[in-house]
Protein backbone atom coordinates (compact mmCIF):
# COMPACT_ATOMS: atom_id res chain seq x y z
CA UNK A 1 0.00 0.00 0.00
CA UNK A 2 1.15 3.56 -0.61
CA UNK A 3 2.20 5.98 2.42
CA UNK A 4 -0.61 8.19 1.10
CA UNK A 5 -3.10 5.38 0.81
CA UNK A 6 -1.98 4.36 4.41
CA UNK A 7 -1.91 7.66 5.67
CA UNK A 8 -5.61 8.08 4.76
CA UNK A 9 -6.59 4.98 6.54
CA UNK A 10 -4.83 6.06 9.89
CA UNK A 11 -7.17 9.09 9.74
CA UNK A 12 -9.68 9.09 12.43
CA UNK A 13 -13.11 9.78 10.56
CA UNK A 14 -14.26 12.64 12.97
CA UNK A 15 -11.25 14.70 14.01
CA UNK A 16 -9.66 14.04 10.21
CA UNK A 17 -6.35 13.75 11.85
CA UNK A 18 -4.27 10.49 12.36
CA UNK A 19 -5.41 8.18 15.71
CA UNK A 20 -4.46 9.22 18.57
CA UNK A 21 -4.75 6.25 21.04
CA UNK A 22 -7.11 4.01 18.92
CA UNK A 23 -10.36 2.36 20.35
CA UNK A 24 -12.63 0.01 18.23
CA UNK A 25 -16.75 -0.18 18.84
CA UNK A 26 -18.60 -3.46 18.34
CA UNK A 27 -19.23 -2.85 14.54
CA UNK A 28 -15.32 -3.16 14.07
CA UNK A 29 -14.77 0.86 13.46
CA UNK A 30 -11.87 2.98 14.51
CA UNK A 31 -12.06 6.23 16.70
CA UNK A 32 -9.42 8.34 18.58
CA UNK A 33 -10.21 7.40 22.15
CA UNK A 34 -11.47 11.23 22.90
CA UNK A 35 -12.92 11.78 19.65
CA UNK A 36 -15.78 8.79 20.67
CA UNK A 37 -15.71 10.00 23.67
CA UNK A 38 -17.32 13.17 22.82
CA UNK A 39 -19.81 11.82 20.31
CA UNK A 40 -21.06 9.37 23.26
CA UNK A 41 -21.51 12.12 25.83
CA UNK A 42 -23.93 13.62 23.55
CA UNK A 43 -25.70 11.12 22.71
CA UNK A 44 -26.45 10.24 26.51
CA UNK A 45 -30.18 10.45 26.88
CA UNK A 46 -31.32 9.98 23.02
CA UNK A 47 -32.09 5.88 24.38
CA UNK A 48 -29.76 4.72 21.99
CA UNK A 49 -26.18 4.80 21.13
CA UNK A 50 -24.85 4.94 17.57
CA UNK A 51 -21.48 4.16 15.70
CA UNK A 52 -20.73 7.84 13.62
CA UNK A 53 -19.44 5.55 10.59
CA UNK A 54 -22.27 2.75 10.26
CA UNK A 55 -25.22 3.93 12.38
CA UNK A 56 -25.11 0.74 14.58
CA UNK A 57 -26.84 1.24 17.65
CA UNK A 58 -26.63 -0.54 20.91
CA UNK A 59 -28.30 0.59 23.90
CA UNK A 60 -26.03 0.74 26.44
CA UNK A 61 -23.15 2.72 26.22
CA UNK A 62 -20.30 0.24 24.18
CA UNK A 63 -16.93 -0.42 26.19
CA UNK A 64 -14.17 1.13 24.05
CA UNK A 65 -11.39 -1.25 23.53
CA UNK A 66 -7.95 0.32 22.36
CA UNK A 67 -6.93 -1.38 19.16
CA UNK A 68 -3.40 -2.63 20.28
CA UNK A 69 -2.28 -3.22 16.44
CA UNK A 70 -3.36 0.15 15.23
CA UNK A 71 -1.69 1.85 17.79
CA UNK A 72 1.47 0.45 16.68
CA UNK A 73 0.81 0.81 13.54
CA UNK A 74 0.44 4.32 13.89
CA UNK A 75 3.33 4.77 15.88
CA UNK A 76 5.43 2.40 13.21
CA UNK A 77 4.62 5.14 10.23
CA UNK A 78 5.05 8.16 12.65
CA UNK A 79 8.33 6.84 13.25
CA UNK A 80 9.47 6.32 9.44
CA UNK A 81 8.45 9.72 8.41
CA UNK A 82 9.72 12.23 10.71
CA UNK A 83 11.23 14.26 8.33
CA UNK A 84 8.14 14.76 6.01
CA UNK A 85 6.34 15.84 8.93
CA UNK A 86 8.63 18.66 9.93
CA UNK A 87 8.82 19.85 7.12
CA UNK A 88 4.93 21.13 7.13
CA UNK A 89 4.99 21.10 3.38
CA UNK A 90 2.08 18.84 2.01
CA UNK A 91 1.35 18.17 -1.38
CA UNK A 92 -0.34 20.95 -3.47
CA UNK A 93 -2.82 18.13 -5.38
CA UNK A 94 -4.33 16.34 -2.43
CA UNK A 95 -6.71 18.91 -1.50
CA UNK A 96 -9.13 16.83 0.27
CA UNK A 97 -6.72 16.06 3.14
CA UNK A 98 -2.97 17.10 3.95
CA UNK A 99 -0.30 14.75 2.87
CA UNK A 100 3.32 15.80 3.91
CA UNK A 101 4.90 16.31 0.46
CA UNK A 102 7.69 14.10 -0.67
CA UNK A 103 9.54 16.25 -3.16
CA UNK A 104 8.76 19.98 -5.50
CA UNK A 105 9.00 20.26 -9.05
CA UNK A 106 10.86 23.22 -9.64
CA UNK A 107 9.48 23.39 -13.53
CA UNK A 108 5.93 23.13 -11.96
CA UNK A 109 6.20 24.80 -8.72
CA UNK A 110 4.13 22.27 -7.23
CA UNK A 111 5.10 20.20 -3.87
CA UNK A 112 3.79 16.43 -4.51
CA UNK A 113 3.44 13.44 -2.46
CA UNK A 114 4.34 10.00 -2.84
CA UNK A 115 1.34 9.06 -4.96
CA UNK A 116 1.40 11.70 -7.29
CA UNK A 117 5.11 11.88 -7.75
CA UNK A 118 4.98 8.39 -9.61
CA UNK A 119 2.65 10.13 -12.33
CA UNK A 120 4.97 12.97 -12.80
CA UNK A 121 6.12 14.03 -15.75
CA UNK A 122 10.20 12.42 -16.18
CA UNK A 123 11.24 14.96 -18.67
CA UNK A 124 14.37 16.91 -18.16
CA UNK A 125 13.28 20.32 -17.58
CA UNK A 126 10.98 18.69 -14.80
CA UNK A 127 13.39 19.30 -11.63
CA UNK A 128 12.94 18.09 -8.49
CA UNK A 129 14.11 19.01 -5.10
CA UNK A 130 13.60 18.53 -1.36
CA UNK A 131 10.30 19.77 -0.49
CA UNK A 132 10.05 23.87 -0.40
CA UNK A 133 8.15 26.61 -0.33
CA UNK A 134 10.64 29.06 -2.11
CA UNK A 135 9.97 27.95 -5.60
CA UNK A 136 10.11 30.95 -7.25
CA UNK A 137 13.31 31.32 -6.02
CA UNK A 138 14.76 28.51 -7.51
CA UNK A 139 14.00 30.33 -11.49
CA UNK A 140 15.67 33.38 -13.14
CA UNK A 141 13.77 36.63 -12.77
CA UNK A 142 14.50 37.82 -15.87
CA UNK A 143 13.40 34.47 -18.03
CA UNK A 144 12.04 32.72 -15.44
CA UNK A 145 13.92 29.35 -16.11
CA UNK A 146 15.68 26.93 -13.87
CA UNK A 147 18.53 28.20 -12.59
CA UNK A 148 21.16 25.60 -13.40
CA UNK A 149 24.06 27.49 -13.71
CA UNK A 150 26.56 29.54 -11.19
CA UNK A 151 28.47 32.21 -12.35
CA UNK A 152 31.72 32.60 -10.60
CA UNK A 153 31.79 36.25 -11.61
CA UNK A 154 29.20 37.78 -9.96
CA UNK A 155 28.45 34.84 -7.60
CA UNK A 156 25.23 34.96 -8.62
CA UNK A 157 23.02 31.46 -9.90
CA UNK A 158 22.20 31.69 -13.72
CA UNK A 159 19.83 30.51 -16.27
CA UNK A 160 20.85 28.54 -19.32
CA UNK A 161 19.70 32.03 -20.65
CA UNK A 162 21.91 34.01 -18.67
CA UNK A 163 24.52 32.41 -19.76
CA UNK A 164 24.22 32.39 -23.25
CA UNK A 165 22.48 35.42 -24.19
CA UNK A 166 22.30 37.75 -20.37
CA UNK A 167 24.81 39.64 -19.09
CA UNK A 168 26.40 37.00 -17.77
CA UNK A 169 27.54 36.00 -21.41
CA UNK A 170 31.47 34.89 -21.66
CA UNK A 171 31.41 34.64 -18.08
CA UNK A 172 33.40 31.54 -16.26
CA UNK A 173 30.13 29.85 -15.22
CA UNK A 174 29.93 26.36 -13.64
CA UNK A 175 27.23 23.69 -12.84
CA UNK A 176 24.92 24.24 -9.74
CA UNK A 177 26.25 20.91 -7.94
CA UNK A 178 29.99 21.73 -8.97
CA UNK A 179 30.38 25.06 -7.67
CA UNK A 180 28.34 24.35 -4.23
CA UNK A 181 30.18 21.43 -3.64
CA UNK A 182 33.67 23.45 -4.24
CA UNK A 183 31.58 25.99 -1.94
CA UNK A 184 30.72 23.39 0.56
CA UNK A 185 34.49 22.30 0.39
CA UNK A 186 35.71 25.50 1.40
CA UNK A 187 32.89 25.58 4.25
CA UNK A 188 34.50 22.75 5.33
CA UNK A 189 37.53 23.96 5.73
CA UNK A 190 36.52 27.21 7.28
CA UNK A 191 34.23 24.90 9.74
CA UNK A 192 37.07 23.05 10.54
CA UNK A 193 39.43 25.94 11.31
CA UNK A 194 36.63 27.11 13.33
CA UNK A 195 36.12 23.80 15.03
CA UNK A 196 40.17 24.11 15.86
CA UNK A 197 39.22 27.62 17.04
CA UNK A 198 36.35 26.78 19.42
CA UNK A 199 38.56 23.76 20.91
CA UNK A 200 41.22 26.26 21.47
CA UNK A 201 38.81 29.25 23.09
CA UNK A 202 37.12 25.81 24.71
CA UNK A 203 41.07 24.65 26.27
CA UNK A 204 41.45 28.47 26.80
CA UNK A 205 38.31 28.48 29.06
CA UNK A 206 39.31 25.61 31.16
CA UNK A 207 42.23 27.15 31.62
CA UNK A 208 41.27 30.24 32.78
CA UNK A 209 38.93 28.47 34.87
CA UNK A 210 41.47 26.31 36.66
CA UNK A 211 43.48 29.07 37.58
CA UNK A 212 40.63 30.73 38.43
CA UNK A 213 39.92 28.05 40.96
CA UNK A 214 43.50 28.10 41.74
CA UNK A 215 43.46 31.60 42.29
CA UNK A 216 40.42 31.49 44.64
CA UNK A 217 41.93 28.06 46.70
CA UNK A 218 45.24 30.57 47.43
CA UNK A 219 42.94 33.49 48.28
CA UNK A 220 41.07 31.19 50.43
CA UNK A 221 43.96 29.87 51.71
CA UNK A 222 45.94 33.62 52.07
CA UNK A 223 42.61 34.63 53.97
CA UNK A 224 42.71 31.90 56.24
CA UNK A 225 46.46 32.45 57.36
CA UNK A 226 45.59 36.12 57.56
CA UNK A 227 42.77 35.96 59.48
CA UNK A 228 44.86 33.46 62.06
CA UNK A 229 47.59 35.74 62.33
CA UNK A 230 45.60 38.47 63.20
CA UNK A 231 43.39 36.78 65.43
CA UNK A 232 47.08 35.51 67.23
CA UNK A 233 48.26 39.27 66.98
CA UNK A 234 44.50 40.26 69.30
CA UNK A 235 45.45 37.57 71.35
CA UNK A 236 49.24 38.55 71.82
CA UNK A 237 48.00 42.49 72.13
CA UNK A 238 45.44 41.66 74.89
CA UNK A 239 48.12 39.12 77.04
CA UNK A 240 50.37 41.90 76.86
CA UNK A 241 47.42 44.40 77.67
CA UNK A 242 47.09 42.19 80.68
CA UNK A 243 50.46 41.80 81.37
CA UNK A 244 50.99 45.64 81.23
CA UNK A 245 48.09 46.64 83.26
CA UNK A 246 48.60 43.67 86.25
CA UNK A 247 52.41 45.39 86.89
CA UNK A 248 50.81 49.11 86.61
CA UNK A 249 48.02 47.98 89.07
CA UNK A 250 50.76 45.75 91.35
CA UNK A 251 53.09 48.78 91.31
CA UNK A 252 50.28 51.46 92.17
CA UNK A 253 49.79 48.86 95.55
CA UNK A 254 52.98 48.39 96.26
CA UNK A 255 53.41 52.47 96.11
CA UNK A 256 50.12 53.28 97.85
CA UNK A 257 51.26 51.43 100.71
CA UNK A 258 54.78 52.81 101.51
CA UNK A 259 52.70 56.63 101.09
CA UNK A 260 50.04 55.16 103.56
CA UNK A 261 52.28 54.00 106.16
CA UNK A 262 54.30 57.25 106.22
CA UNK A 263 50.63 59.44 106.11
CA UNK A 264 49.78 57.48 108.97
CA UNK A 265 52.97 58.15 110.57
CA UNK A 266 53.00 61.71 109.83
CA UNK A 267 49.24 61.89 111.11
CA UNK A 268 50.68 60.65 114.95
CA UNK A 269 53.32 62.86 114.47
CA UNK A 270 51.02 65.68 113.96
CA UNK A 271 48.54 65.10 116.65
CA UNK A 272 51.79 65.48 118.83
CA UNK A 273 52.63 68.55 117.29
CA UNK A 274 49.63 69.89 118.05
CA UNK A 275 49.40 68.36 121.58
CA UNK A 276 52.76 70.30 122.28
CA UNK A 277 51.59 73.56 120.62
CA UNK A 278 48.16 73.24 123.46
CA UNK A 279 50.53 72.81 126.17
CA UNK A 280 52.64 75.77 125.05
CA UNK A 281 49.94 78.22 124.53
CA UNK A 282 48.62 77.30 128.48
CA UNK A 283 52.48 78.35 129.42
CA UNK A 284 52.05 81.49 127.40
CA UNK A 285 48.40 82.38 128.68
CA UNK A 286 49.49 81.67 132.51
CA UNK A 287 50.02 84.64 134.76
CA UNK A 288 52.29 82.63 137.46
CA UNK A 289 55.92 83.16 136.57
CA UNK A 290 56.73 80.52 138.87
CA UNK A 291 54.50 77.92 136.82
CA UNK A 292 56.32 79.03 133.58
CA UNK A 293 59.65 79.07 134.43
CA UNK A 294 59.40 75.53 136.40
CA UNK A 295 58.36 73.84 132.37
CA UNK A 296 60.56 72.44 131.26
CA UNK A 297 62.90 73.59 128.12
CA UNK A 298 60.68 74.30 125.02
CA UNK A 299 63.80 72.65 123.07
CA UNK A 300 62.78 69.52 123.88
CA UNK A 301 59.04 70.32 122.57
CA UNK A 302 60.34 71.24 119.46
CA UNK A 303 61.99 68.27 118.69
CA UNK A 304 60.70 67.61 115.13
CA UNK A 305 62.23 65.42 111.99
CA UNK A 306 64.72 66.79 110.11
CA UNK A 307 63.28 67.62 106.52
CA UNK A 308 65.73 65.45 104.50
CA UNK A 309 64.61 62.83 106.51
CA UNK A 310 61.10 63.56 105.73
CA UNK A 311 62.08 63.54 101.92
CA UNK A 312 64.11 60.95 102.12
CA UNK A 313 61.03 58.59 103.69
CA UNK A 314 59.16 60.29 100.95
CA UNK A 315 61.64 58.97 98.71
CA UNK A 316 62.18 55.42 100.54
CA UNK A 317 58.14 54.83 99.71
CA UNK A 318 58.98 54.21 95.86
CA UNK A 319 57.72 55.42 92.92
CA UNK A 320 55.78 53.73 89.65
CA UNK A 321 58.50 51.65 87.47
CA UNK A 322 58.47 53.16 84.15
CA UNK A 323 61.52 51.20 82.89
CA UNK A 324 59.60 47.93 83.94
CA UNK A 325 56.65 48.90 81.86
CA UNK A 326 58.12 50.32 79.28
CA UNK A 327 60.25 46.95 78.67
CA UNK A 328 57.15 44.87 78.96
CA UNK A 329 55.94 47.12 76.13
CA UNK A 330 59.03 46.48 74.41
CA UNK A 331 57.13 43.01 73.49
CA UNK A 332 55.29 44.74 70.71
CA UNK A 333 58.58 44.96 68.53
CA UNK A 334 58.85 41.19 69.07
CA UNK A 335 55.38 40.95 68.12
CA UNK A 336 55.61 42.38 65.06
CA UNK A 337 59.35 41.06 63.84
CA UNK A 338 57.11 37.65 64.49
CA UNK A 339 55.02 39.27 62.08
CA UNK A 340 57.08 39.70 59.73
CA UNK A 341 58.88 36.72 59.56
CA UNK A 342 55.45 34.71 59.32
CA UNK A 343 54.57 36.41 56.46
CA UNK A 344 57.72 37.43 54.43
CA UNK A 345 61.38 36.64 55.40
CA UNK A 346 62.24 40.63 54.65
CA UNK A 347 65.95 40.90 55.11
CA UNK A 348 67.13 43.41 53.35
CA UNK A 349 70.55 43.13 50.61
CA UNK A 350 72.37 46.14 49.94
CA UNK A 351 71.55 47.21 45.93
CA UNK A 352 74.24 49.06 44.76
CA UNK A 353 74.98 50.84 40.91
CA UNK A 354 77.65 49.22 38.93
CA UNK A 355 79.87 52.78 37.88
CA UNK A 356 81.67 50.43 35.34
CA UNK A 357 78.26 50.43 33.14
CA UNK A 358 77.17 54.44 34.00
CA UNK A 359 77.15 56.05 31.05
CA UNK A 360 79.28 59.67 30.84
CA UNK A 361 76.40 61.25 31.00
CA UNK A 362 75.56 59.67 34.66
CA UNK A 363 76.86 60.53 37.79
CA UNK A 364 76.91 58.27 40.62
CA UNK A 365 76.79 59.07 44.54
CA UNK A 366 78.99 58.70 46.83
CA UNK A 367 76.78 55.42 48.48
CA UNK A 368 76.04 54.22 44.75
CA UNK A 369 72.12 54.10 45.14
CA UNK A 370 71.59 57.83 43.19
CA UNK A 371 72.14 58.66 39.76
CA UNK A 372 71.41 61.68 38.49
CA UNK A 373 71.96 63.39 34.83
CA UNK A 374 75.40 64.94 34.57
CA UNK A 375 77.32 65.37 31.50
CA UNK A 376 80.92 64.52 30.81
CA UNK A 377 81.73 62.25 33.42
CA UNK A 378 85.08 61.64 31.75
CA UNK A 379 85.35 58.02 32.25
CA UNK A 380 86.98 55.20 29.95
CA UNK A 381 85.06 53.67 27.28
CA UNK A 382 85.18 50.30 27.73
CA UNK A 383 82.50 47.03 26.42
CA UNK A 384 80.74 47.01 30.06
CA UNK A 385 79.75 50.83 29.67
CA UNK A 386 76.34 52.21 28.28
CA UNK A 387 76.44 54.85 25.89
CA UNK A 388 73.50 56.24 26.54
CA UNK A 389 72.07 57.68 30.25
CA UNK A 390 71.45 54.41 31.94
CA UNK A 391 73.67 52.03 34.34
CA UNK A 392 72.57 48.75 36.36
CA UNK A 393 72.83 46.95 39.42
CA UNK A 394 76.27 45.05 40.64
CA UNK A 395 74.43 42.02 41.76
CA UNK A 396 71.74 40.12 39.52
CA UNK A 397 69.30 37.69 40.90
CA UNK A 398 68.87 34.30 39.15
CA UNK A 399 66.20 32.13 41.88
CA UNK A 400 63.99 33.24 44.66
CA UNK A 401 61.78 36.08 44.82
CA UNK A 402 62.86 39.84 45.79
CA UNK A 403 61.71 43.56 45.38
CA UNK A 404 63.26 47.22 45.57
CA UNK A 405 61.94 50.57 45.50
CA UNK A 406 63.01 53.65 43.35
CA UNK A 407 62.17 57.29 44.01
CA UNK A 408 61.53 59.17 40.95
CA UNK A 409 60.30 62.03 42.03
CA UNK A 410 63.22 64.59 40.94
CA UNK A 411 62.82 63.00 37.08
CA UNK A 412 60.38 63.61 35.24
CA UNK A 413 61.47 61.35 32.03
CA UNK A 414 63.10 57.71 33.34
CA UNK A 415 63.23 54.14 32.36
CA UNK A 416 63.53 51.86 35.13
CA UNK A 417 63.34 48.11 35.44
CA UNK A 418 65.45 45.19 34.98
CA UNK A 419 67.59 43.45 32.36
CA UNK A 420 70.07 40.70 31.46
CA UNK A 421 73.96 41.43 31.60
CA UNK A 422 73.84 40.37 27.79
CA UNK A 423 72.19 43.52 26.84
CA UNK A 424 73.90 45.64 24.49
CA UNK A 425 75.43 48.65 25.32
CA UNK A 426 75.33 50.98 21.83
CA UNK A 427 72.25 52.67 20.62
CA UNK A 428 68.82 53.03 21.24
CA UNK A 429 68.08 49.09 20.90
CA UNK A 430 70.53 49.10 24.32
CA UNK A 431 67.59 51.38 25.91
CA UNK A 432 65.58 49.24 28.63
CA UNK A 433 62.75 48.03 26.83
CA UNK A 434 64.09 48.52 23.42
CA UNK A 435 65.04 44.79 23.29
CA UNK A 436 64.00 40.77 24.58
CA UNK A 437 66.78 41.12 27.27
CA UNK A 438 64.89 43.96 29.19
CA UNK A 439 61.46 44.80 30.41
CA UNK A 440 61.03 48.47 31.96
CA UNK A 441 58.47 51.01 33.38
CA UNK A 442 58.77 54.52 31.25
CA UNK A 443 58.07 57.85 32.27
CA UNK A 444 58.10 60.34 28.84
CA UNK A 445 55.67 63.77 28.57
CA UNK A 446 54.35 63.27 31.70
CA UNK A 447 53.07 59.56 30.37
CA UNK A 448 53.56 56.26 31.20
CA UNK A 449 54.09 52.95 29.63
CA UNK A 450 55.70 49.71 30.52
CA UNK A 451 57.85 48.43 27.71
CA UNK A 452 59.53 45.09 26.51
CA UNK A 453 60.95 44.36 23.12
CA UNK A 454 60.54 47.32 21.62
CA UNK A 455 56.42 47.29 22.33
CA UNK A 456 55.15 49.98 24.74
CA UNK A 457 51.15 49.47 26.54
CA UNK A 458 50.24 52.62 27.71
CA UNK A 459 49.41 52.87 31.22
CA UNK A 460 46.61 55.37 32.79
CA UNK A 461 47.66 59.45 32.96
CA UNK A 462 46.47 60.13 36.42
CA UNK A 463 49.04 57.73 38.27
CA UNK A 464 50.96 58.84 41.14
CA UNK A 465 54.11 57.54 40.75
CA UNK A 466 56.93 59.46 42.92
CA UNK A 467 57.69 55.41 43.86
CA UNK A 468 58.11 52.79 42.58
CA UNK A 469 58.06 49.06 43.25
CA UNK A 470 59.06 46.42 41.23
CA UNK A 471 58.46 42.79 42.38
CA UNK A 472 60.43 39.71 41.39
CA UNK A 473 59.12 36.12 40.98
CA UNK A 474 61.89 34.02 39.16
CA UNK A 475 61.02 30.84 39.10
CA UNK A 476 57.29 32.12 37.68
CA UNK A 477 59.22 34.26 35.41
CA UNK A 478 57.32 37.25 36.62
CA UNK A 479 58.10 40.70 36.98
CA UNK A 480 55.78 43.46 37.92
CA UNK A 481 55.52 47.03 38.68
CA UNK A 482 53.55 48.99 41.48
CA UNK A 483 52.93 52.33 42.36
CA UNK A 484 53.70 52.97 46.15
CA UNK A 485 50.63 55.52 46.10
CA UNK A 486 47.81 55.55 48.50
CA UNK A 487 46.64 52.49 48.23
CA UNK A 488 48.92 51.05 46.39
CA UNK A 489 48.79 50.40 42.81
CA UNK A 490 49.49 46.86 40.52
CA UNK A 491 50.48 48.74 37.24
CA UNK A 492 51.43 45.69 34.96
CA UNK A 493 53.02 42.21 35.55
CA UNK A 494 54.98 40.64 32.60
CA UNK A 495 55.42 37.04 32.03
CA UNK A 496 59.07 35.00 30.80
CA UNK A 497 61.00 32.40 30.76
CA UNK A 498 63.82 33.90 31.95
CA UNK A 499 66.86 33.00 31.07
CA UNK A 500 69.37 34.88 32.63
CA UNK A 501 70.20 36.69 35.90
CA UNK A 502 68.45 39.83 36.00
CA UNK A 503 69.80 42.96 37.34
CA UNK A 504 68.22 46.48 38.08
CA UNK A 505 68.30 48.67 35.74
CA UNK A 506 67.77 53.02 35.38
CA UNK A 507 67.89 55.04 32.44
CA UNK A 508 67.71 58.69 33.71
CA UNK A 509 67.31 61.43 31.59
CA UNK A 510 66.18 64.35 33.68
CA UNK A 511 66.82 64.91 37.21
CA UNK A 512 67.95 62.18 39.84
CA UNK A 513 66.76 58.48 40.73
CA UNK A 514 67.52 57.01 44.01
CA UNK A 515 67.55 53.39 45.10
CA UNK A 516 65.49 53.20 48.34
CA UNK A 517 67.21 50.76 50.88
CA UNK A 518 68.16 47.70 49.44
CA UNK A 519 66.56 44.54 48.08
CA UNK A 520 64.24 42.24 50.63
CA UNK A 521 63.59 38.53 49.89
CA UNK A 522 59.62 38.00 50.43
CA UNK A 523 58.16 34.56 50.80
CA UNK A 524 54.35 34.43 49.32
CA UNK A 525 51.59 33.59 52.11
CA UNK A 526 51.22 30.12 51.88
Amino acid sequence: MASADLRQELHCSICLSIYTDPVTLRCGHNFCRVCIDRVLDTQEGAGAYTCPECRAECQERPVLQRNITLCNIVGSFLSTRPDQEETGIFCTYCVDSPVPAAKSCLMCEASLCDKHLRVHSKSAEHVLCDPTTALGNRKCSVHQKILEYYCTEDAACICVSCSLAGKHRGHQVEMLDEASEKKKEKLRNVLQKLTTRREETEKRVQSLQERRREDQGKAAGVTETVTALFRDIRRQLEDLEKRVLIEISRQEQRVSLSVSDLIQQLEIKKDELSGKMRHIEELCNMSDPVTVLQEPDTGDLCDTDDPETHDNQVRGAGDLDVSLISGTLHTLSDIITGINTGIYVQEATDMLLDVTTAGNNVHLSGDRKTASKSPNQNRPITPERFEDDQLISTKGFSSGRCYWEVDVSKSEWWRVGMCYPSIGRRGTQSYIGNNNKSWCLRRYNNRYYVVHDSTGIRLLDNIPCDRVRIYLDYEAGQLSFYSLCDPIRHLHTYTAALTEPLHAALLVAVGCITICGGVRNWEKLP
